[in-house]
């Protein structure tokens, strides 16, 4: 094989370990060991705490400058893309822009080598295209990745959202504020709802106008239903609206949203099942019940010499 086949796959090699960073979970950052902390250990040597580090600790300087790399030749436009997708999938805590970014640059690397050593030995136009198929695909795999966690979010944020409400108006009935009625459904929820409604009101408390809060809420998520929510909790607010009153009409609303989403995914059953149907059913049952009677008929017309 030719030697750039070699130089290919070792750079495909050497992409493995930072790839593994990138998306590889938060690791903690011990510099030196808990006596040299606390006090008590004496003086230590530099070369021995450093040693007591991690692989991955001791790369991370050389890594952090391959992130700054990588953001240096992304293009402002797609860093903002990146950025509002990081938004919209909640940002993760192992998914920091830095990792994102050092991991779209891997993969796009390793897109590229593969690529080169498949076309290596088929160079075709066709193999060409597969080449930059394959570069492309791998540089932008961490973006569909975050697109797909977006829409995950979503969906949770969605399902979550009518027995939020039923909950905020059962407290506000109950006497309470808006705010404390929001935090305790943040406090009692679970999921990216939850955590967004305690994310709004932390930004109250530091100053940020309840209405301005909301609308960050609705900017954050990018659900449908929340910033119909958001809007009529606004314009309840600026009229004057109880707004225990805009609550119960909301969750009512919301409720009957989901039953209407779940009899649409129920007619939605008859039209995904024909083609499984045709294709794979209705083709075994001919040739189970069709198949003995065809065989008859033809030792009938044709003796044992035309059966099948």
């Amino acid at each position: 094989m030719p030697v750039t086949v070699y130089l290919a796959a070792a750079a495909v090699a050497l992409s493995v370990p930072l790839l593994w960073w990138s998306i590889a979970g938060a690791r903690s950052n011990k510099m030196v060991d808990r006596s040299v902390l606390m006090g008590t250990g004496g003086p230590t040597d530099l070369r021995v705490a450093v040693l007591q580090q991690s692989g991955i600790e001791r790369a991370r300087p050389a890594l952090g400058n391959l992130g700054q790399l990588a953001r240096r030749l992304t293009p402002v436009g797609w860093y903002e893309a990146l950025e509002r997708r990081l938004m919209l999938a909640g940002r993760p805590a192992a998914w920091t822009m830095e990792r994102v970014l050092v991991g779209k640059l891997v993969l796009g690397t390793a897109g590229f080598g593969l690529g080169f050593v498949a076309f290596a030995d088929k160079r075709t136009v066709l193999w060409l295209l597969v080449w930059g198929g394959m570069t492309t695909l791998g540089y932008f795999a961490p973006d569909l990745l975050l697109y797909s966690r977006g829409i995950e979010r979503r969906e949770s944020i969605q399902k979550s959202l009518p027995d939020t409400l039923d909950q905020m108006t059962i407290a506000v009935e109950a006497g309470l504020g808006f705010e404390s009625a929001m935090a305790r459904a943040g406090r009692t929820g679970e999921g990216p709802l939850a955590d967004e409604l305690v994310r709004t009101l932390q930004e109250v408390q530091i100053g940020v106008p309840r209405s301005k809060a909301l609308r960050n809420l609705a900017d954050r998520t990018e659900q449908p239903d929340l910033r119909h929510f958001v809007l009529a909790v606004v314009q309840a607010e600026n009229y004057g609206i109880p707004i225990a009153e805009v609550l119960r009409v909301q969750a009512a609303e919301q409720r009957m949203k989901r039953r209407q989403r779940a009899e649409e995914k129920a007619m939605k059953i008859p039209v995904k099942i024909i083609f499984p149907l045709i294709l794979c059913i209705l083709p075994t049952l001919f040739i189970v019940i069709l198949g003995p009677a065809a065989i008859q008929m033809s030792r009938t017309l044709f003796g044992d010499g035309g059966a099948f």
